[in-house]
């Protein structure tokens, strides 16, 4: 885990031991670091550890991501974010800064096929999946199935969909995004009860799966206020 943010998130969520943080002169007093192991060394050292000059000089060593089970997402009200083989982390993590910005219960990710839960994840998201669930799944539609059993009405994005505008987001939520270029398998796409668009008015018809997933978060995050 690198970046100053993710390390933070990684310290204050307290979800996974961290075994040593490395950092820089500029970076050993912050006081989050309170009661971690810390080691000072130079950038360069860093950036071997990280695997990236992007380091924002630390590193932290951490245990692995603590997957949650499916079942913790289930039959809660609130908004679950179901990503369909979204294979670039930083859009995963794009995707995991605006649903633990916007209050969501967690996300789910299918084990093959997909982007999971790495550094780059972690830096993109500033270390907003530290405080979100995450379940990895072995097949999409399936977990939609689970959703839909405990009370979630499911949304598939595409762009041939209804208005967002136009459904009531409240409730249980499931809000199901496809891969980059090739959006929602047929599969996937069945199992959602409907499927929801953006309205696009200006000369691009369509947005990034992480963009399109914050406009529909905040939606659902009205809706759930509301």
């Amino acid at each position: 885990m690198y970046g100053r943010n993710p390390v933070r998130e990684l310290i204050r969520a307290k979800r996974r031991v961290v075994d040593l943080v490395h950092v820089t002169d500029q970076v050993a007093g912050a006081p989050w670091l309170e009661g971690v192991p810390v080691r000072i060394t130079n950038s360069e050292i860093i950036a071997d550890i990280a695997g990236t000059a992007d380091h924002q000089g630390i590193v932290a060593e951490c245990a692995s991501y603590p997957y949650v089970d499916l079942s913790e997402l289930i039959g809660q009200p609130g908004v679950v974010v179901v990503l369909d083989e979204i294979t670039d982390p930083r859009n995963v993590g794009a995707i995991a800064r605006s649903a633990e910005a916007t209050g969501a219960i967690g996300l789910v990710l299918p084990e093959r096929r997909s982007a999971h839960v790495t550094a780059t994840v972690c830096k993109t998201s500033a270390g907003a999946i530290e405080h979100l669930k995450v379940a990895e799944v072995r097949n999409v539609a399936d977990a939609i199935a689970a959703l839909k059993e405990g009370g979630a009405w499911t949304y598939g994005a595409a762009m041939d969909g209804t208005d967002v505008t136009q459904l009531d987001l409240k409730g249980s939520v499931a809000l199901v995004l496809g891969g980059e270029g090739k959006g929602l398998r047929p599969r996937v796409t069945a199992a959602c009860d409907a499927i929801v668009s953006l309205p696009m008015v200006g000369k691009v018809d369509s947005l990034n799966v992480s963009a399109a997933a914050a406009v529909l978060l905040y939606a659902a995050m009205g809706a759930q206020r509301s």
